[in-house]
């Protein structure tokens, strides 16, 4: 649990190190337990926030895409956005 909670936040100084314009995150908190997931979430978006980044985040966990600004969902091969 320990290494997984390190190598996330590593992962994300790693990619917000550069100042991106874009941030694509697959499954950010996939592998990690709900409070590490939930740190490890709150961190994207305030970095997000503080630096402009565009955040695109791929998720199954409907927490975390209610905490987006706006969704998209795939249905039969085709983006639709959430209302």
């Amino acid at each position: 649990a320990f290494w997984r909670r390190t190598a996330a936040r590593v992962a994300l100084a790693r990619a917000f190190n550069g100042r991106p314009d874009v941030l694509f995150a697959d499954e950010p908190t996939g592998n990690l337990d709900r409070q590490t997931g939930d740190k490890i979430a709150d961190l994207l978006f305030s970095l997000n926030r503080e630096h402009g980044t565009t955040l695109i985040l791929v998720t199954h966990d409907p927490a975390l895409a209610a905490r987006c600004d706006r969704r998209l969902r795939l249905v039969n091969g085709q983006l639709q956005e959430e209302a």
